[in-house]
């Protein structure tokens, strides 16, 4: 997967702009900000559209394990709790190879990361599947952690979100892939 630089403007959700506001406002001069400053700040308002991980293993092998998530991804992915399991073992088969792509993007090149595909529901209806990666640190500069933020709409409105991503039967369709280069961000 290629990935352009991006600018934050290009991120269209709401709450994930204000995601990547608060990210560069708790980056301050450091090269990656602290996982303390997410425990501090209050998402509540936007938890059920997030996913934290941890990243283990080394650049050649990085893996990501969940840690927690919202309501709103467990809907998508089929499973209420997948807490302490791994992406590659809770992301359907056809699709983990890309799908790990932008986690990967995000740990290498120390800057957020955002994603939108097409996915069909089980009706046919199209949905866009918008996805904010942010690196974060538990202490000095090398990114252990990932705050993953989702957002999934239909031009119809409403769309059928059970089990959404499982039930696929090809891979989503990528329309964007950026990495929201530093310069870009105000």
């Amino acid at each position: 997967m290629q990935f352009s630089n991006g600018r934050p403007d290009m991120v269209r959700a709401i709450n994930q702009r204000w995601l990547l506001k608060f990210w560069k406002r708790v980056k301050g001069e450091q090269s990656v900000p602290s996982w303390q400053a997410v425990q501090a700040e209050d998402l509540s308002r936007v938890s059920h559209n997030l996913s934290f991980l941890d990243v283990t293993g080394n650049e050649a092998a990085l893996r990501f394990q969940i840690i927690s998530h919202g309501a709103t991804i467990g809907h998508v992915y089929g499973s209420a709790d997948c807490r302490g399991k791994y992406l590659d073992e809770v992301l359907p088969p056809n699709a983990c190879g890309d799908a790990l792509s932008p986690f990967r993007q995000t740990v290498t090149s120390g800057h957020p990361v955002y994603t939108v595909h097409d996915v069909t529901d089980c009706k046919g209806r199209v949905v866009h599947f918008e996805r904010l990666l942010l690196p974060f640190a538990l202490a000095g500069a090398t990114i252990d952690r990932i705050l993953a933020s989702f957002e999934f709409i239909c031009a119809d409105g409403a769309y059928d979100g059970r089990d959404l991503m499982k039930t696929q039967t090809a891979p989503p369709t990528l329309r964007l892939s950026a990495t929201i280069v530093p310069g870009a961000l105000t």
